[in-house]
């Protein structure tokens, strides 16, 4: 995600142009030589990322000829979904997805886009950001068409996209970012009262990260200025689902949006 303030005095985005930014055992207990026949013990694989969620065991006595794998018990299936899940619980102590992004919601509403938050208001966004991030359940969004379309920015902690320097009403009432991950090109855009634009190319530095660089900027939707070679930075997209995007910048600023058109196309 990309977002950025093009505006004539300040070229920080979600992705930040000069600074940017405007949003991866088995453990078999050990047989015993019994003097009785043993049941078959389940063999639980390691927990990796990308494992097949039905682990397989291998029986201790064949059951046929042809010494088929069988599927474990559901009580070794048990314990490795739990072993799974452990960490992901511990750090949003047990809620799920849509009850941390009503949360998140709620204590964003009355903020004006991070332009009204204390920094206690900031913390309280910022953990439950993170335990949202903890469940993403898009891995490689680079690689998700999730991604591809328009977002608005509902909150961000960057000053230069709000804008708190300026009087309210010259301030931009909503700022959208749109990305399309086939080209990889990204377009920040301001509403009311001066229409700013800009666009950037992306560059993956790994499935949810990439590196930013700005090549046009719009002012007032029809003044065309090439960007400085200075305009450039980091963006990392830590959460994301078919309504939802939340991302950090280099700089440590965060940047929440909410989709709004998955078609839109940003000019090449």
């Amino acid at each position: 995600m990309i977002m950025l303030s093009p505006v004539a005095n300040s070229t920080e985005t979600i992705l930040q142009p000069h600074h940017l930014s405007m949003a991866l055992s088995s453990s078999v207990a050990p047989s015993v030589a019994p003097t009785v026949p043993l049941q078959p013990t389940p063999l639980v694989p390691a927990f990796h990322a990308h494992s097949s969620s039905i682990p397989f065991c291998f029986p201790a006595k064949p059951s046929c000829k042809s010494d088929s794998y069988k599927l474990c018990s559901s009580t070794g299936s048990l314990k490795w979904r739990t072993r799974v899940s452990f960490l992901s619980s511990f750090l949003t102590n047990g809620k799920d997805t849509k009850t941390l992004k009503d949360e998140l919601l709620e204590a964003i509403a009355p903020l004006d886009r991070g332009a009204n938050a204390s920094p206690e208001d900031q913390q309280r966004v910022d953990q439950i950001a993170r335990k949202l991030e903890a469940l993403n359940p898009t891995k490689e969004p680079l690689k998700s068409d999730l991604l591809n379309g328009k977002w608005e920015l509902i909150y961000t902690t960057s000053r230069s996209i709000l804008q708190t320097e300026r009087p309210k009403f010259l301030r931009s009432s909503v700022n959208y970012q749109a990305i399309n991950v086939d080209t990889l090109r990204a377009q920040n855009m301001e509403s009311w009262p001066f229409f700013n634009q800009v666009t950037a190319d992306l560059a993956p530095l790994n499935t949810r990260k990439v590196a930013v660089k700005f090549d046009n900027f719009k002012i007032l939707g029809l003044i065309s200025i090439k960007a400085p070679g200075r305009a450039r930075g980091e963006l990392e997209i830590t959460y994301l689902d078919d309504e939802l995007r939340v991302s950090r910048g280099d700089k440590g600023n965060l940047f929440i949006l909410t989709m709004v058109d998955p078609s839109y196309r940003v000019p090449v």
